[in-house]
């Protein structure tokens, strides 16, 4: 057997005004699963992208080496045939669709007379099986949760035979529970011989589950770093990943939280969009200080977003009930520029889905929300438009050869900081932040931290969502917990711990 099963050689790709990679090398043994970091746009999806042939041959220049062949890849089916198979971050799976439609979409199991369904829905729940999903294979996607829908992709890929698996942030949408069995799964599948390469943002979960770390920096390859013990320091993958140390993960501020109330919620109540019965949020009332962070934890399908969204203008939701209060000040917002013009901003927790116009550029996005502040007379200046939209970039550090860069073309992190760019700009008095930080490097998520304690130190108020206790404890205040739609625990950050924060969620499913 050859030593590596994978030579990634002298890789570089350029985009128009960016060298995303230059020179980059990859070596992987088989069986190892093997980490893939660097902040964002490092150029780690990119390499992916290359060794998938989604970048095809001839757009890059660079050797890609597979069990000793040298390969040409076109198309995402050229590698797939070889048994390579990515998983993007982005879930490629149609939610009014079943599992084993899904499943076999583009590979569908054939019998004389078109698709053979039986044949389908049994190999489908084969492959679930492998990845212990219990469900039926007829399930639709969009009846199961994102943790079970990361497992339907990974069943796919074992349809295709996989002997190469390529996961991008795979874990970036789920709770620890659900992080901790798909981890466990990939260390299950190295035990049967398959080599896996994973991007991940979670450090912990890369020391636990990586046999050999590769850093990436600026394009470049810094290091592979050998964790065969699987006891590495984080603070020793920042280093790599950033080039100097970093202290601190979370800045500190002075908590000079005023007695003013900056938003108020009491008895407020949401019922599902199409199951009208079904109540999503349920008599919830919760208050934030000017000056004040206040964090709101729980597991997937506590009602959080839901409860964000309906306050941000009756975004999301049916019979919303309950009342809502902005500095003192009852408001009944019937729409979401009712919310804007009130002060209340919502950084949605999909960025790509619902919170910016990928095909548009960094400047559009950035004054979309707030246009009339760079209109003369109903007409965009576009010089102003720039100015202040090069303005955030420099702020947030945003990396891009240009403004006028199509947000699409952005890593997941520079997305995040324009969509950032986006609600600063529209000068909220408070602003709601779901899943800030999710997908993105630990120097990113610090920038983003230090503009959380900016906006605090101004007298703004923030709400933060987080499904990452360490980051509610370091960053907040004040912590709700809610589980299945209820508010079950409030407690001071300082008193807060992982295990009171569950503890609080197990005891009201007791109730």
């Amino acid at each position: 057997m050859a030593e590596y099963i994978l030579e990634m050689k002298n890789i570089t790709k350029e985009f128009p005004g960016v060298k995303a990679l230059d020179n980059v090398n990859l070596q992987v043994r088989p069986g190892e699963i093997h980490a893939l970091v660097g902040e964002n746009g490092a150029g780690k999806s990119t390499l992916m992208n290359v060794l998938s042939g989604t970048y095809a041959y001839g757009t890059y220049t660079g050797d890609i080496i597979y069990n000793g062949e040298l390969c040409k890849f076109s198309t995402l089916h050229d590698s797939e045939e070889k048994g390579i198979v990515i998983i993007h971050q982005e879930l490629a799976l149609i939610p009014e669709l079943s599992i084993g439609e899904n499943m076999f979409l583009g590979n569908e199991r054939l019998g004389k007379f078109g698709i053979d369904w039986d044949r389908t829905y049994h190999e489908a729940e084969e492959h679930m099986r492998q990845v212990g999903l219990k469900e039926e294979a007829t399930t639709l996607i969009k009846d199961i949760g994102t943790g079970k829908q990361q497992l339907v992709e990974i069943a796919k890929a074992l349809s295709k035979n996989v002997k190469l698996l390529i996961l991008d942030e795979p874990t970036s949408s789920l709770n620890e529970e659900d992080s901790k069995m798909l981890l466990d799964l990939l260390l299950s599948f190295k035990k049967e011989g398959m080599t896996s390469i994973i991007i991940s943002h979670k450090l912990n979960e890369i020391s636990y589950v990586a046999d050999k770390i590769t850093v990436v920096r600026d394009g470049s390859t810094i290091e592979t770093i050998d964790n065969e013990n699987h006891d590495i320091d984080e603070d020793r993958i920042i280093r790599g990943m950033v080039g100097r140390e970093l202290s601190d993960r979370y800045p500190s501020r002075e908590h000079n939280i005023s007695n003013t109330i900056g938003m108020e919620v009491r008895n407020w109540t949401v019922h599902h969009p199409l199951y009208t019965e079904k109540k999503v949020v349920d008599n919830v009332s919760f208050n934030v200080h000017r000056g004040e962070i206040v964090g709101f934890s729980g597991l997937q399908g506590a009602g959080r977003t839901e409860l964000a969204m309906s306050i941000f203008g009756r975004s999301y939701g049916t019979n919303i009930s309950g009342e809502l209060k902005i500095d003192g000040q009852t408001k009944n917002f019937k729409n979401v520029r009712d919310a804007i013009e009130a002060g209340l901003a919502y950084v949605t927790e999909d960025r790509k889905g619902n919170g910016l116009i990928l095909s548009e550029s960094i400047a559009k996005n950035t004054t979309m929300a707030r246009l009339e502040k760079v209109c003369n007379n109903g007409i965009i200046d576009v010089d102003k438009e720039n100015k202040e939209a090069e303005e955030y970039k420099e702020r947030l550090r945003t990396k891009t050869p240009s403004v006028q860069q199509a947000v699409g073309n952005l890593s997941g992190g520079n997305q995040q900081k324009v969509l950032l760019s986006k609600w600063m700009f529209a000068e909220p008095e408070v602003l709601i932040l779901d899943e800030p930080t999710r997908g993105i490097d630990v120097g990113a998520k610090y920038e983003i931290y230090c503009i959380m304690n900016d906006l605090v130190a101004a007298g703004k108020s923030v709400v933060m969502i987080s499904s990452e206790m360490p980051e509610l404890l370091g960053m907040c205040d004040r912590i709700y917990v809610m589980n299945e739609g209820k508010m079950v625990a409030e407690m001071p950050a300082e008193e807060a711990t992982q295990e009171k924060i569950m503890a609080a969620i197990l005891q009201s499913d007791k109730n």
